[in-house]
Parts: C-alpha cells; structure tokens; sequence
C-alpha cells in the first residue's frame, strides 16, 4: 500500500470512529460530572454530626449583638437545612443546649420560632379539633416512636434508657392545657425540649398516621 493510499485510508478509518469517540468523551465527561456531583452532595451534606461540631464551635459570649444575631440565624438556618430524620436527632440530643444557656430569653424566642417546621401553625390549629381520645392516641404513637428512634440512636452496646423522650410533666401540661394553648404559654426553654414531640405530631397528621389509624414508625 502506498504512502498516499495509507493516508487516505487511516483519515477514513479516523473520520468513521470520530463520533464514537465524541460519544465515548461525551459519556465520560457526564460520567465524571455525576460523579463529583455526588462526591460534592456527600460531603456537603448537613448532618446532625456537622450541625452539632457548629454549634460547639460557636461561642455567643465572645460576640457583639449585630454579630450573635447573624451567628444564630446562619445556625437557625444550618437546621432547617437538615433532612428530617437527621433534625430528628439533633432534637432528641439537644445539641444547641449549651448555647440556649448563653442566649437571652429574646433570642431564644427568635430562634425556635425560626427553626420551628412550615405549617406548625395550622398543625396546632387542626390538633385542636381532633377529639381527646385521638389526641391521647397522637401523644401516645409519637412518643414511642420517639423512644425507637432515640434507642436506635445509642453506641452499640449501650442499654437503651427508661426515661420518656419527654418528661411526664410537659406530656401532662400538653393534654391539660391542649397542644396550641401549651405553645403559647410555653416559654422558648419548655419549647425546645417539647420540640421532638411536637414535630413528630405533626408529621404524623402531614402524612396521615393520624387519621388512617397507622401505627408503624415512617423511615
């Protein structure tokens, strides 16, 4: 075969396979597009670990006022950020609780009713109208999940703890006083450690638990 001839040949061989290869280099940068896209959303996903080492971090006593204010709306924010399970065990530990002791009784308010899910209004609005004996049966469901999800949560080996997610005493308070007039009388301390409990309430009564009579814990 010729010099010439040889050319023409691998220029044909070389266009034929050219949009196979295009194809091939298109499929591989996509590929490694998802990949470091999934490698970015793992690493920058909020957990209630990264949410907890932030709120250890932060120290309110060295901060100005302007300064505390912005601090605890970007930590507000850093929890609503959280997927639900994860805000679910930042409740249950009570991860910020030692910044709750810096704070003033303002900025407590400000902070819980900032991190308080959408629609927890109209929640307390509609557990209202329900009748007491399926009220008890909300507060008695929520609870015991709760207890699963803390249980689930302890070191492996650990024994699981016998006292309630929520004391008896607010649990008493919740069903005397009804769940809106508890949260409006209720100061932003006796809120937060109610917080688990008036979340789960209420996604059981957004998905339905509530009035279908489910009793499995939702994952």
């Amino acid at each position: 075969m010729g010099k010439p001839v040889a050319l023409r040949y691998i220029f044909f061989v070389s266009s034929r396979f050219k949009p196979l290869r295009w194809a091939a280099g298109t499929l591989l940068a996509v590929w490694l597009a998802a990949w470091g896209g999934f490698r970015w959303a793992e690493t920058s996903r909020w957990t209630a670990e990264k949410f907890a080492a932030a709120a250890a971090e932060l120290d309110l006593a060295r901060l100005s006022a302007s300064e505390r204010e912005r601090a605890l709306q970007r930590l507000a924010g850093q929890l609503n950020r959280l997927p639900p399970e994860e805000r679910r065990k930042v409740r249950l530990r009570r991860s910020p609780e030692r910044l709750f002791e810096q704070m003033t009784d303002a900025e407590k308010a400000r902070f819980v009713e900032a991190t308080m899910p959408t629609g927890f209004k109209q929640m307390l609005n509609s557990f209202e109208q329900l009748p007491p004996e399926r009220r008890q049966r909300a507060l008695t469901n929520a609870l015991r999940r709760l207890r699963e999800w803390r249980d689930e949560a302890l070191p492996p080996g650990a024994p699981a703890r016998d006292t309630p997610p929520i004391s008896e005493d607010l649990q008493k308070r919740i069903l005397t006083l009804g769940l809106k007039t508890f949260y409006q009388e209720s100061s932003a301390q006796t809120k937060v450690e109610a917080a688990p409990l008036l979340e789960e309430i209420q996604r059981a009564m957004e998905s339905g638990r509530l009035f279908h009579g489910s009793h499995g814990p939702p994952r």
